[in-house]
C-alpha cells in the first residue's frame, strides 16, 4: 500500500511470516525472517557523501525502517548489462546517522544486487566513478502535454532514464510540474551508453514540428529530478508521430516507435472543436431549416441549451442567424464537448449533409 504525503508518498508491505516479497511498483525484494511491517521510500542522494570515496548513484535511494528488524536481505534493481562483466563496479551504500558505509554485493543477478542487512535508514546502488561508460537498460519515456482550447500547439516531452527509476515517483513528480501532461504508454526499453550524445528526430518531420535541443547526452545518474532530455513542440494536431532516436557517435538508432498522441476521447474533442471552427460558415449557410430546428431541440433536450437560450433562437426569424446563434453563442462557447455533441447530432439528422462537411 502507499501512505503518507502525496508528495513525498511512502510505500509498505505487511506480512506475517518468513518468505521473499517483492514489491511491483519499486523493483526491491524482501527476504524476511518472520513477520514484519516494511516501510520505505525514494529520497534525494547527497552526492557530497559519495565524492570523496569515488563513488557516484546508480540507482534509486531507498529510505527503508521495519520496525520488527524481520528483514534479513534486501535486492536493489540494477540496468547493468551483466555480460559486459563490469558489475563489479557495483556495490550498496549505505547512508546513516554517522555517515556512509559500502556494502559489498553478496550476489549480482541479472536484475538485482543482493546484500545481507541488518541496520535500517537509506540504501543505494553506487558505482565508481571511473567505471567504463558500458550500455545500460535504459527507458524512453514520453509524457504529452495537449493543447490548450483555442491554442492548437502541444509538446511531447522525452525522458532517457536508467531502467531501475521507480516509475510511479517519475509520474507524481511530473505532475506537480503540469496536471495536465498525459503519460504516452509505448515499450520503452533500449540500452543507452552513459555521457554519450543522441539526436531525436520525427516523422513527420517539417516546420510545424520542432525538436529541441538538437542532442542531448544521457545522464545514467538522474534518479530524483526527472527533466525532458528532449521536447518536442507540435504546432499543428497530430494523431501520430514516429520518434528515432540515434546515438550520434555511431549514427546507429537505439530505439523507434510510432506513438499515437492523444486518446480516444480527447481525439474526438479536439477535431470537433477545430472541425467545428473550420466548418462554422459552411454550417451556417448551408444547413436546413428542418435539420436546424431538429438540431436546436436535441441541443436543448440534452441540456446543451437554457430554456431563454432556446426561446431567443426560436424567435429569430433568419435561418443564417438561427444558426450563427447556435454555434457561436451556445455550443462554442461551452467547450468540446458541446462542439462533439453538436457534430454528433448533425451526423445523425443528416449524414449525406455532414460528409459533404467532412464530418
Amino acid at each position: 500500500g502507499f501512505c503518507g504525503d502525496p508528495d513525498d508518498e511512502t510505500c509498505w508491505f505487511q506480512c506475517s511470516g518468513p518468505g521473499r516479497y517483492q514489491c511491483r511498483v519499486s523493483g526491491l525484494v524482501f527476504d524476511m525472517t518472520g513477520g514484519g511491517d516494511v516501510f520505505y521510500r525514494v529520497v534525494p542522494w547527497n552526492r557530497s557523501l559519495l565524492g570523496p570515496h569515488g563513488k557516484k548513484p546508480a540507482g534509486p535511494l531507498f529510505d527503508i525502517s521495519c520496525q520488527q528488524r524481520s528483514v534479513a536481505r534486501l535486492h536493489l534493481p540494477h540496468c547493468e548489462v551483466r555480460s559486459t562483466g563490469r558489475c563489479h563496479f557495483l556495490s550498496v551504500a549505505h547512508l546513516h546517522d554517522e555517515g556512509v558505509e559500502f556494502i559489498r554485493p553478496e550476489r549480482i543477478t541479472e536484475t538485482h544486487i543482493v546484500i545481507s542487512i541488518t541496520g535500517f535508514s537509506a540504501f543505494g546502488n553506487v558505482k565508481d566513478e571511473d567505471s567504463p561508460p558500458d550500455p545500460v537498460r535504459a527507458l524512453v519515456l514520453l509524457f504529452y502535454r495537449p493543447p490548450a482550447d483555442p491554442d492548437v500547439t502541444s509538446f511531447l516531452n522525452v525522458l532517457l532514464l536508467p531502467r531501475n527509476i521507480v516509475i510511479r515517483d517519475l509520474k507524481r513528480s511530473r505532475k506537480k510540474l503540469s496536471e495536465d501532461e498525459l503519460f504516452i504508454d509505448v515499450p520503452p526499453h533500449c540500452k543507452l551508453h552513459p555521457d554519450q550524445v543522441y539526436t531525436l528526430s520525427t516523422s513527420p518531420e517539417n516546420e510545424s514540428v520542432k525538436v529541441q535541443p538538437k542532442e542531448a547526452e544521457f545522464d545514467g545518474e538522474h534518479y530524483k529530478d526527472y527533466f525532458p532530455s528532449f521536447q518536442v513542440t507540435l504546432k499543428t494536431l497530430i494523431r501520430d508521430i514516429h520518434l528515432n532516436l540515434v546515438e550520434k557517435s555511431s549514427s546507429s538508432c537505439v530505439w523507434e516507435r510510432d506513438v499515437h498522441l492523444l486518446p480516444a476521447k480527447m481525439k474526438t474533442q479536439l477535431l470537433s472543436s477545430e472541425q467545428l471552427k473550420e466548418i462554422r460558415s459552411s454550417i451556417i449557410d448551408r444547413i436546413s431549416g428542418p435539420n436546424l430546428k431538429s438540431l436546436l431541440d436535441k441541443l436543448q433536450l440534452k441540456g446543451m441549451m437554457t430554456e431563454p437560450e432556446s426561446e431567443e433562437a426560436g424567435e429569430m426569424k433568419s435561418r443564417h442567424d438561427k444558426a450563427q446563434f447556435i454555434i457561436d453563442t451556445t455550443v462554442r462557447r461551452k467547450g468540446d464537448d458541446a462542439s462533439s455533441e453538436m457534430i454528433r447530432f448533425l451526423c445523425e439528422l443528416d449524414p449525406y449533409f455532414s460528409k459533404d462537411l467532412g464530418l
